[in-house]
Parts: structure tokens; C-alpha cells; sequence
């Protein structure tokens, strides 16, 4: 029952791709090149993670098929990271930013030997998009690209300090590097715009000629070489220009852009941006499952004192099922609400995704990295003593989460710009709507809490399009927005958990397991009753929630955990996980046999009986 029911839940979980897109990864994480090494300073740590994303590399098809199947790139940023998290940023930042921008700007014969040795990972891609006084700014960047006709290239250079790229990895001289660098093409004294450029960084002997890097301060636990990069008159090739369908140079070696303005043509360079928000998703739901999966085996193993007893395992105590269970189910909300989310973009057409795809894509990215950031410290916080160490893995984890809270677009940022998106589009009418009648509802019914949610999102869009319509006082745009701004972030919120709950609720009904069923039934009420307790008063002042309600919310939380402990081990069970992938000893069968191999310690028995007590 529980072996049919936990591969139920990973059908779920992996949207039926399990063995067709993942499971080759379970096998290659398990070669010893990602045992865990300790003692290693941070240049050793980055250099190891170079040595084993050369490894994945060897082990999988080349870049160009993953590239060509969007669900096989976001499972490679889903899975390596288990073990080492400085290898999500080098593999995708490698496939996805930079050679996925060669691939879709420069397939040209005339670019055949470059597109090979990226191809091949003979050079490693840095993307030097962000510049030191303009964050993600990208847009306004200055970096310059002027073309020479008389030589037929273009000198790259870097006009002042603020336009020093940024965070790239640019510090380890002695490994090859053939980057992308955005930056702004002119030609015949205009200026067209950003445009992405293949540049040699370094040849493995050193940085090329023009080419300057100083190395940024170090980061917890990643060891990765970001620096600041900056150029002096450096020459490159007119074919290093990835023009794609962006503009091109005609027969008398005249730069032409493509008709349009210069911002739809930067927005089409940028174009790796949206699957990368799906890759840092995936990311961020993999190491949520993962941290959630070794606090909760280590939690039904971990033995504390209670009234009455001193060998009662901690996850007994419902305090301790809140945390870990509340992590659970939003860690399976977040995972479909991702899988959601790379449905509609695969579904869409590349050349032009649709607005509501778009804003799709950036609320699951937001909301996903926040939400795993909150479980995997909750997770580490419910180890005790050992979250702290990283061979148990979770706080690793909360390394590279913080990272992903900022890839692909600053978080807030990002749903703030979306927000104001969806609140520019025309809607229906926008008078208050009815909130749905809480009388003799259930508040373990998930159909219940999703329309809570509905109407708190449609009350907080119609409250914010109406305050930015308001033309009673005299305030610029910009004053209108940043006093809407927060309620719009809400909104936004809202949205996105709004429809994780429908996913979750969606899964409920396509599981063919009863037990993974009547599981995923209790996950979709504690996941939304959860998030309708944050905004309990909200709810109650517009009579969407009674006051009795109000106050049952908790009671109704620990009486779903209670409920929830008897599928524990089923629901981790459809991650596909296994202590032997992990290698975390905590994770272990038998934590304390685990944990005294690594330290070393023969532990009291067998040192009385190798002194001969």
C-alpha cells in the first residue's frame, strides 16, 4: 500500500517525468566525485565544483538536446545542487544564460568552432549582464561595444566604475572562459541598444589581454570565484556579435537593427531570463523537498524526554508537527505550483509568451524561493545542533536559497514590476465583490479556503486599480504607485498562493493511490489553513471568516498534523530520495551510527572493548 501510494505521489510530484527526465540524475549523483570533502578553503570548494560540474556534464547529453527539452534543463537545475549548491549556479549560468543566448542569437556557421567549445565545455560561460552601479538594471547598463569598420571589430570597454560587471566568474584565471557580456552595441555614431557579445575572459593561462577581474567578497558555504570584470579597449571579431534576429550588418558592413524600439529588442537578447526563473524554481522546490526529507527522517528517530517517558521521538510532539508538517505541505505546493507553471510556459509559443504566462512564471519564481527559504530554516531550526554542520545538508541549503531569492530578478522587484502589470491590464467591473458566506463551512475544506484566497485577491486588485485610478489629488505616477506599491506586493502574493492551493487541490482529485489521496487531501487543508490564518483578521472584518472560525483555525492545524503522522513517511517517500543520494547522517537509517562514522568516534562500547573493559 504505501510502496504503490508513494510512486502515486512522485507521479504527481514530477508531472509523470520521473523516469524519463530525473531519475538518470539519482544514479549520477551517487559517483564518489560528490562525496562530501570537508576542510577545504573557499578557492579549493570552487575549484571542486568546477571539477564536478565537468562531471554532470560527461554524464548527460550534450547542452544543445538539453537545451532543446526544457523539462531536462530544469531538472538539471533541480538535482545537483542536492550535493553541492555551488553547482547550480556554474551549470546554469553555463546552459541556460549563456549558451542558451548563443544558441537562440548566434547558430552560425561562422560561429561553429565558439558554439563547439561551449558545446563541449571546453570554456566554461560566464553571463556578464549586471554591472556594479545598476544591479539588475540591465537596461541602462554602460558598457559599449563601438564597432571599427576599418578593422571589422568591436572595441569593448568599460567607460567608468559603476559599469563594471558584476558577480560573474571572472576570478579563477587558470580556467578558460569564453563569456557573453551584454552590452551596448554602437555603430556610425548611434546607439542601438544592448546586444550580447561572445568574449574570451581568459585561456586558462591567465586573463586575456584587456580584461581585468578583482574577486568579490567570499560567501558562506559557495566558494564560487564571482568578480568584478571590466574591459580596456578590448578587440573582439564582428562575429562575436550575437545579433540573431535583432539587427545584422547588410553588404556594405552597415549595422541594421531589426525594426522596433531598442527596449523590445533588449527584451529579446534577455530572453533566457524567463525559462532561468523556471530553473532557479525548480532549484529552490528541490532543496525544499530535500531539507524537508532529512528533518523529517531525522525527527521520528531523534528521542527526547517527555511527562512520563524519556524515549518519546520529538516528532511526536505536535508543536513539532506543525513546523515540519506546515513545511511539508508548502513544499508540495510549491512543487506543483512550479509544475504548473512549466506546463504553461512549454506550452506556449517561445517566440511570444503571453502576458499571463509571463506573470505566471515570475510570481511561482518569487513565491517558490521565499516559501523554500522559510521551510529550510524551519527545517534547520527543528534539527537542532545538527542543521548547523553541513554535512547534514539544510544549512547548505539556505546558502544557496538566499542566492535564489535574488537570481533571475530581486524577488521584490520582480513582483512588484509583475503586480504592477496585472493591475495596468483592463479587468471586469470593479465594484467590491461578495465575499463567500463562511456559515456552517468546513475549514478543513480546501474548496472553502481556495475561494477565501480568490476573494481576498480580487478585493486586493480592485482596492489597488482603484487607488492608482484616482485622480482626486494631485500626485505624479510615481507617487500613486509607491503608495500602492505593498498592497499591490500582496496581491501578487496572494495570486501565487491561490493557485498553488488549486494545484495542490488538482492533485487530490488526479491521485489514483487512496492513500496518496486522502494524504495530499490533508496537505491541501493545512497548506490553506495555513495561509488563511496569516490574514485572519483580514478575513474576519469582511465577514469572509465568523469569529469562532477565527479562533478554531489553530485547534484545526494540530488536529491535521495529528492526522498527517500516520503518511509521513509516504509523502517524503514520493521525492525519490534516499539517504544514500544525500549522504547526509542525520538522513541515515540509524542517525547516531551515521553521524559517529563521519566524526570518526568508535562511540563508548567498542572503545571499552578495544581497551579490553
Amino acid at each position: 500500500m504505501t510502496s504503490s501510494a508513494s510512486a502515486d505521489l512522485s507521479r504527481l510530484l514530477f508531472d509523470g517525468r520521473y523516469e524519463q527526465t530525473h531519475q538518470d540524475f539519482h544514479k549520477l549523483l551517487l559517483d564518489p566525485v560528490f562525496d562530501p570533502r570537508e576542510g577545504l578553503n573557499m578557492t579549493e570548494a570552487g575549484k571542486l565544483a568546477y571539477q564536478r560540474s565537468r562531471a554532470v556534464h560527461a554524464a548527460l547529453e550534450r547542452p544543445r538536446e538539453i537545451l532543446a527539452d526544457p523539462w531536462r534543463l530544469f531538472a538539471l537545475a533541480e538535482w545537483p545542487a542536492l550535493v553541492d549548491v555551488s553547482i547550480f549556479s556554474l551549470l546554469m549560468v553555463h546552459y541556460n544564460l549563456a549558451f542558451g543566448t548563443v544558441v537562440e542569437h548566434g547558430s552560425r556557421d561562422d560561429l561553429n568552432d565558439l558554439f563547439d567549445e561551449l558545446d563541449g565545455l571546453d570554456s566554461f560561460s560566464p553571463y556578464m549582464a549586471t554591472e556594479l552601479g545598476y544591479g539588475n538594471n540591465v537596461a541602462a547598463l554602460r558598457t559599449e561595444a563601438v564597432y571599427d569598420a576599418a578593422t571589422e571589430t568591436f572595441v569593448l570597454n568599460t567607460p567608468d566604475a559603476l559599469a563594471q560587471k558584476y558577480m560573474s566568474y571572472s576570478g579563477f584565471q587558470d580556467i578558460p572562459k569564453l563569456a557573453v557580456v551584454m552590452a551596448r552595441l554602437k555603430a556610425d555614431g548611434r546607439d542601438h541598444g544592448v546586444f550580447p557579445f561572445l568574449v574570451r575572459i581568459s585561456d586558462g593561462n591567465g586573463l586575456c589581454e584587456g580584461v581585468h577581474a578583482a574577486p568579490c567578497p567570499e560567501k558562506p558555504v559557495q566558494g564560487l570565484d564571482n568578480g568584478l570584470t571590466w574591459f580596456d579597449h578590448v578587440r573582439i571579431p564582428r562575429r562575436n556579435l550575437l545579433h540573431g534576429d535583432m539587427g545584422g550588418f547588410d553588404e556594405e558592413a552597415v549595422f541594421r537593427p531589426a525594426s522596433g524600439n531598442q527596449r523590445k529588442r533588449f527584451l529579446r537578447a534577455m530572453s533566457r531570463i524567463l525559462p532561468g526563473r523556471l530553473c532557479v524554481s525548480s532549484a529552490a522546490t528541490g532543496a525544499g523537498r530535500a531539507g524537508v526529507y532529512i528533518a523529517l527522517r531525522y525527527a521520528v528517530q531523534r528521542l527526547t524526554n517527555a511527562p512520563g517517558r524519556n524515549d518519546l521521538p520529538v516528532i511526536e510532539y505536535r508543536s513539532h508537527q506543525l513546523a515540519l508538517y506546515t513545511a511539508l505541505a508548502k513544499t508540495y505546493a510549491m512543487t506543483l505550483l512550479v509544475n504548473h507553471a512549466k506546463r504553461e510556459f512549454t506550452g506556449a509559443p517561445q517566440d511570444s509568451v503571453p502576458p499571463e504566462v509571463n506573470h505566471l512564471v515570475s510570481i511561482t519564481k518569487a513565491l517558490s524561493t521565499w516559501e523554500m527559504t522559510e521551510v529550510v530554516a524551519t527545517c534547520r531550526e527543528r534539527c537542532g545542533a545538527q542543521g548547523i554542520f553541513s554535512a547534514n545538508r539544510i544549512a547548505d541549503y539556505g546558502s544557496l536559497l538566499q542566492g535564489l531569492v535574488t537570481a533571475e530578478g530581486d524577488n521584490q522587484v520582480l513582483l512588484a514590476t509583475t503586480a504592477g502589470q496585472i493591475i495596468a491590464q483592463s479587468g471586469d467591473a470593479e465594484e467590491p465583490g461578495t465575499s463567500p458566506d463562511p456559515r456552517g463551512r468546513d475549514l478543513r475544506d480546501p474548496a472553502f479556503l481556495v475561494a477565501a484566497l480568490r476573494h481576498r485577491e480580487r478585493e486586493l486588485l480592485r482596492a489597488a486599480r482603484a487607488a492608482m485610478a484616482d485622480d482626486s489629488q494631485d500626485r505624479t505616477y510615481f507617487e500613486a504607485w509607491n503608495g500602492t506599491i505593498n498592497s499591490a506586493l500582496e496581491m501578487a502574493r496572494v495570486r501565487g498562493v491561490r493557485t498553488a492551493l488549486d494545484c495542490l487541490i488538482a492533485a487530490v482529485d488526479g491521485a489514483q493511490n487512496a492513500t496518496a489521496r486522502r494524504a495530499l487531501g490533508l496537505l491541501a487543508a493545512l497548506y490553506g489553513v495555513t495561509e488563511v490564518r496569516r490574514d485572519a483578521g483580514w478575513f474576519l472584518a469582511r465577514g469572509a471568516l465568523t469569529a469562532e472560525q477565527v479562533e478554531g483555525l489553530p485547534r484545526v492545524a494540530d488536529a491535521l498534523c495529528a492526522e498527517l503522522r500516520e503518511y509521513s513517511d509516504v509523502l517524503i517517500d514520493g521525492f525519490n530520495l534516499s539517504p544514500e543520494l544525500l549522504r547526509a547522517p542525520i538522513s541515515a537509517d540509524d542517525y547516531v551510527a551515521a553521524f559517529q562514522q563521519w566524526t570518526g568516534a568508535v562511540g563508548p562500547a567498542a572503545a571499552r572493548t578495544a581497551e579490553g573493559g
